[in-house]
């Protein structure tokens, strides 16, 4: 499969960017990683290859990284300054360009499936807090204690930086604990397309910090007409330059093929500190997969059904 020709059916998916740097990648964890991106990428393919929906598609791709301890989203959430977790999601149909997104949240097992209830069962586009969590409630989601969202290495990551922090050391700039995400976009058999992100933010952020990726038009966005789109990076700066929104208005106005598109804006949020990447696939079954920084847990899988998946620069592994 070349990500830049056609496909009749496709998806794409992230686990975030901003790699653990090869030293601190140990063969197991380099497995581990791979293995979660395959089961996503199959969960998703299985959806489309039968015939099912782009937005049914990158729900179940994300729900599988949701669950996977090793992405951050879910279950594998990091924690914020104060201890405990608040998760970010959202889910866009291109369709008709309707939308679902909740802020801050805990308790829902899959933050993706809470933003996909506000988008069907509400009138609203993003929700947050109570209000978020009484729509899971009635929707009769399946919820979560603390304990099953808790993983050693989030909360040693956290402990790490809040001592940093107390002796006063410099930022060692490490992108891991400044963007991990996970994200799905599709094009299904219809020609739909529909874009789905999900995280737990950045270790030791403030209380109540939202990044870009619960923001339609910053790190989810999709319209039939240009694209879909899922980001991962340093939240603010993709806030501000509408990232995601962007690369469809240089589709739409500028006529700009989606890999152009995608790899200048991605190119020019690194220029003014906006480490990061994003998935993006086009109304005809296109995928760019553009980074700025050391890596993105990503992969790619089409209508042949084999997964393919990287984490650096390195090349596709494929199956």
């Amino acid at each position: 499969m070349t990500f830049t020709e056609p496909q009749p059916f496709a998806l794409a998916i992230h686990g975030g960017a901003g790699t653990i740097k090869r030293s601190a990648l140990t063969p197991v964890l380099t497995e581990g990683y791979h293995a979660g991106l395959r089961r996503a990428l199959t969960a998703g393919h299985e959806v489309l290859a039968d015939g099912g929906s782009a937005l049914d598609a990158v729900t179940a791709a994300v729900m599988v990284l949701e669950d996977e301890p090793l992405f951050n989203a879910g279950r594998g959430a990091v924690f914020t300054a104060e201890g405990v977790q608040e998760m970010d999601a959202a889910i866009m149909d291109g369709r008709d360009r309707g939308a679902g997104a909740v802020a801050g949240l805990f308790g829902p097992r899959n933050p993706i499936l809470a933003a996909r209830a506000v988008m069907e069962h509400s009138e609203h586009v993003l929700l947050i807090g109570e209000g978020a969590l009484d729509l899971c409630r009635r929707q009769g989601l399946a919820m979560e204690e603390a304990p099953y969202f808790f993983t050693q290495p989030r909360w040693d990551a956290l402990q790490a930086e809040l001592e940093r922090r107390r002796s006063g050391a410099a930022d060692d700039g490490d992108e891991q604990r400044r963007h991990g995400t996970v994200g799905a976009v599709a094009r299904d058999r219809d020609g739909n397309l529909a874009a789905a992100t999900s995280t737990g933010g950045m270790t030791a952020k403030a209380k109540g910090r939202v990044g870009d990726s619960p923001v339609i038009g910053a790190g989810t966005f999709a319209d039939n007409i240009t694209c879909a789109v899922s980001a991962t990076g340093h939240g603010e700066h993709f806030i501000r330059r509408c990232t995601a929104h962007e690369i469809d208005a240089r589709m739409r106005w500028a006529g700009q093929s989606l890999e152009r598109a995608a790899g200048d804006v991605v190119a020019e949020l690194g220029v003014i500190g906006g480490s990061g990447g994003l998935i993006a696939i086009d109304r005809d079954g296109r995928m760019a997969l553009p980074f700025n920084c050391s890596g993105m847990y990503r992969g790619a899988i089409g209508p042949e059904g084999l997964p393919m998946t990287a984490i650096h620069r390195e090349g596709y592994r494929i199956g």
